[in-house]
């Protein structure tokens, strides 16, 4: 099947890219904060320096964690619905943006601090958008305990949204937690396994450090069978040469060690590919998801996870301007929209602001509406002697039409794509419509969307795993 992709590098390039990993990882190595982490590689086979927490990794290693790597499996959802089959196909899937500190209020358009209630409302809209396929929670619940907010966003996720959510951790008791909850909700701890209804960013820290409660978290999440992606945010410049070469081997590098560490952890266990790199702003010093080095970057990720035969994560989507619409240029939305070419399992970014460090609901609306419409460039296309029909071509002629006939009436309902044009409208940049429209269907799925609650018992016997893990950890 013919499918449009944005390549790269070339074939003796990512040789040199894939040489140059495996130096690092063997002679450099990388830093690992967890002596427990350490100690479960240097019994795999890694050569530990306990006093620097130094772990190089030689290559049997890194080959055998890309042999035990699953190539394809299921992230399921809580209502069977929407369930997530990896490898992608036939379009990536769509996730929202994570974790931003602030939101615009849906009343005033003011910038505030964000609750529980707010994770909430972000759930219930992405549970109704068609252009979203997994959720993360946009914003951080500031009416919480600092060390337990990823568990209480997980756990407002789950009676919110039946899709497949996304998390982070922040230690090792806080993996366990979320892995308890998700087991209540399934059913057990083995049922999880079977039906892992939620997944992890572990990111690491460019350059090639791992932090001790995130890489902890990690092993835990590999051991439950909950999908991990190994996010690389190295940036060029700051956190990786500035040379997009020395970026994308970066990125490559600590994607196989990540890896390694998830495999040494529980061979089999579920594990993407992911990159979202990019150069800094050299003035700001901040991330530039709409450069125009982000989706090279994309690409050659992604054409190196696909050498691997790994689940990729290589995609980036939304406007994630300074406020609500669509405030970018037509060069910058390329940039971002590009990265989707890249052959990318999963994207995210939908309903982020100002470079993912906040978030809106309206914004959410917007970027799934315009997700719903761009999906008609990532399609696949047959190409063989029945859709070149030459055939066809002899029945109708030279000089003639073929609007009538019989042949397209019955393929062009297939091979056209159709934008929904209530959905243009908000393809329309700097539009003064778009955001109050937007807020219209935020306000309109808030009032009379209800996903499928979880029974009360479950509630219940969550909201006491949660009080107690507060308790446990305000010490």
């Amino acid at each position: 099947m013919a499918v449009a992709r944005l390549k790269f590098l070339d074939k003796d390039e990512e040789d040199l890219i894939h040489a140059s990993s495996i130096e690092t990882l063997e002679d450099f190595g990388v830093l690992i904060r967890s002596p427990s982490v350490l100690k479960m590689l240097g019994d795999a086979g890694a050569k530990i320096d306990m006093r620097t927490m130094i772990a190089k990794i030689p290559e049997d290693m890194v080959n055998d964690a890309i042999r035990k790597a699953p190539k394809s499996f299921v992230m399921y959802s809580l209502d069977g619905k929407h369930d997530l089959k990896i490898p992608a196909d036939p379009f990536p899937y769509q996730g929202s943006n994570g974790i931003g500190t602030y939101m615009t209020d849906l009343k005033t358009g003011k910038k505030r601090a964000t609750t529980r209630k707010d994770i909430a409302d972000f759930a219930r809209v992405a549970d109704a958008l068609s252009g979203i396929d997994f959720f993360w929670s946009n914003v951080t619940a500031f009416d919480v305990p600092e060390k337990t907010h990823m568990v209480h966003a997980l756990w407002v996720a789950f009676q919110n949204c039946t899709k497949n959510y996304g998390t982070l951790t922040l230690s090792r008791e806080d993996a366990k937690a979320q892995i308890e909850l998700a087991s209540l909700v399934v059913g057990g701890k083995e049922e999880l396994k079977k039906r892992p209804i939620f997944h992890s960013l572990c990111c690491v820290v460019a350059p090639l450090s791992f932090e001790r409660g995130a890489v902890e978290g990690q092993v835990e999440f590999a051991r439950a069978g909950i999908p991990v992606i190994s996010m690389s945010m190295s940036l060029g410049g700051l956190s990786a040469p500035v040379t997009l070469a020395g970026t994308i081997t970066n990125a490559n590098t600590e994607n196989l060690a990540s890896l390694v560490i998830t495999q040494t952890a529980a061979p089999g266990a579920p594990h993407f590919y992911c990159c979202e790199s990019t150069p800094i702003n050299m003035v700001t010093g901040n991330i530039v998801y709409e450069s125009p080095e982000a989706p090279l970057i994309a690409a050659a990720a992604g054409q190196m996870s696909k050498r691997y035969g790994l689940p990729t994560f290589t995609g980036s989507w939304g406007a994630n301007g300074d406020v609500p619409g669509i405030p970018l240029s037509f060069s910058e939305l390329s940039a971002i929209a590009l990265t989707l070419f890249t052959g990318t399992d999963l994207s995210a970014g939908a309903g982020g602001l100002e470079q993912a460090k906040g978030g809106s609901l309206e914004q959410l609306v917007i970027d799934a509406y315009l997700w719903d419409n761009f999906k008609g460039f990532l399609r696949k296309f047959e190409i063989s002697e029945r859709t070149i029909a030459l055939d066809v071509v002899r029945e109708v002629g030279h000089g003639n039409t073929f609007l009538t006939h019989p042949h397209t009436g019955k393929n062009f309902r297939k091979e056209l794509f159709f934008r929904d044009k209530e959905k243009l409208k908000f393809e329309a940049t700097r539009s003064t419509a778009m955001v109050p429209e937007a807020k219209k269907i935020v306000e309109r799925i808030l009032k009379e969307h209800k996903p499928k609650p979880l029974d009360d018992d479950t509630i219940r016997k969550g909201n006491e795993i949660i009080s107690e893990l507060d308790k446990r950890l305000a010490h």
